[in-house]
């Protein structure tokens, strides 16, 4: 006979998307408190919330609540924290075998750029994929986002309605986003196989920059806080010094973070080279746009110098282990950063969003990368995943459950059989877990997600549209691909296809 899960019917009580009247106090085997400026494990532990914050963890809580939530053999944890989060349909999973990049629609071609970019989604699309990929954060216990999408089939850069549509999906479903439009002064183009080049258009990368700050201003404290601003120029690569400057200038008028993707991988260093001359956090260092408002994802390129400066300016890096590792990259390495007094946040930046499956990666890659296995920890990862973020972003009450810091929960069940059996539980999340094994996540007090159901949309028809909407998007890579080959040569499949023979009917 199945036993019934107590808190499963405990949650069934709970309107999704809204926060309980009263105090709830959440109990299970094990409770990630925070405490003395580090984490701690409460065997058998408590969390009291009210509203949208914390206000007790520890044991043996003495004041009234409205209810007890026994989640049983499980952690209680602060919420994941992804600061390179997809929020579109994933492209990078069409080049984990499909390769060179240029030849498989990673790069526009001339052709396609002399006929006119445009868009390959319609605006519902778009406003669409943004509530998916929520929807999937949610899932695997991520509560806090930077939201991250590919440029490569868009016109030219991300619109204010499609971040609109964002905003109110973080809203509906219950995610706290740090986010804008994306924008850039250029864009690689092929000239020839093998052959890529940066194309410059500054003044269109300062309208987006400006339409970013307008909608920073517009949208920021929303939903009791939960939508808040970050500048989100797409890579260091397609951007302009201008362009960085007048950012940097933006981000401190309104006091708000910025996200540059660099020292990721041998196009932009090859770029950047012959551009400027040097690497490109040199290059933003010369310029005198490094700083601690900086996030910077992924630092697989970077050499000891653009780490020295990292960590003389005090710029956080975005960890995506696994989007890395897949195209032979890694971080060399997240002991070497975390010795340098780096602050090391973590990002999933692919499908699926599965942070733990990312803190697995790191840590393989790091104790590869060292040539050892005890430089490093499970639990270094785990930080890097809530309290790390919450760094980056200067928040003190993100990442942590203690009295006063927001109600951003995760619970990840220990019972589930193919993770059997369980240890410590931080190893046995890192070492065996998946983010299939999130029982519920709470964010600002709000119950968002539980045992698989998300507030603010149904996720399995969800993920019919989404599947219908990719096949769409890969039916049109020929017209942006060097030489426009059919779809079934740029993507052929991993072993020959035969295709069923239609039946004989006689007559």
């Amino acid at each position: 006979m199945t036993k019934t899960n107590p808190a499963r019917q405990a949650l069934a009580d709970l309107e999704m998307g809204a926060r309980p009247s009263g105090r709830t106090l959440l109990t299970a085997d094990w409770v990630l408190a925070h405490e003395d400026g580090g984490h701690v494990l409460l065997r058998k532990g408590e969390v009291v919330i009210e509203g949208g914050a914390v206000v007790f963890t520890g044991h043996g809580f003495q004041g009234e609540v409205a209810r007890r939530i026994d989640f049983g053999a499980a952690l209680i944890s602060p919420g994941l924290v992804d600061l390179d989060a997809l929020s579109d349909l994933d492209t990078t999973i069409l080049g984990i075998d499909h390769f060179p990049s240029w030849k498989k629609g990673r790069v526009w071609p001339l052709s396609y750029v002399e006929r006119g970019p445009y868009e390959m989604y319609t605006p519902e699309e778009l406003a669409f994929q943004k509530r998916f990929a929520f929807g999937q954060l949610l899932l695997n216990g991520i509560t806090t986002a930077a939201p991250i999408a590919s440029l490569f089939y868009r016109e030219w850069a991300e619109t204010v309605a499609e971040f609109d549509a964002a905003a109110d999906a973080a809203g509906d479903l219950g995610l706290r986003v740090f986010l804008s439009p994306a924008y850039r002064s250029g864009g690689m183009v092929l000239h020839a196989p093998g052959d890529m080049r940066a194309h410059f258009d500054e003044p269109r990368g300062l309208e987006g920059l400006n339409a970013a700050a307008e909608y920073i201003a517009r949208q920021q404290g929303r939903f009791d806080g939960l939508v808040q601003g970050m500048f989100a120029p797409d890579r260091v690569e397609t951007a302009t010094a201008g362009l960085l400057r007048a950012t940097m200038a933006r981000a401190e008028e309104l006091d708000v973070k910025v996200r540059l993707h660099m020292a990721q991988g041998t196009m932009e260093v090859d770029t950047v080279r012959a551009l400027h001359g040097s690497t490109a956090p040199v290059w933003l260092a010369r310029e005198g746009l490094l700083n601690n408002r900086l996030i910077a994802p992924h630092a697989t390129e970077a050499t000891d110098e653009d780490l020295a400066l990292y960590a003389q300016h005090g710029v956080s890096v975005v960890h995506c282990p696994l989007v890395s590792g897949r195209s032979g990259g890694s971080l060399d390495s997240f002991s070497k950063l975390k010795g340098l007094g780096i602050n090391i946040a973590m990002g999933t930046d692919t499908t699926p969003p599965d942070m733990l499956m990312n803190l697995l990666v790191g840590l393989i890659t790091c104790r590869m990368n060292d040539g050892c296995p005890d430089r490093v920890m499970a639990r270094d990862f785990f930080d890097a995943a809530t309290l790390g973020g919450a760094q980056a972003l200067g928040r003190d009450d993100l990442g942590r459950l203690a009295p006063g810091a927001r109600a951003d929960i995760a619970v990840f069940g220990l019972d589930d059989l193919y993770m059997a059996p369980s240890i410590d539980p931080i190893t046995t999340l890192v070492t065996g877990g998946s983010g299939k094994v999130t029982q519920a996540v709470i964010v600002d007090g709000r119950l968002s997600m539980r045992f698989g159901e998300v507030a603010g949309i149904d996720m399995a028809a969800a993920r019919n549209q989404a599947q219908a909407q990719f096949d769409r998007l890969i039916a049109q890579y020929p017209a942006r691909t060097w030489d426009h080959p059919p779809v079934e040569q740029i993507f052929p499949p991993s072993y020959p296809m035969r295709q069923p023979q239609p039946e004989n009917v006689d007559g």
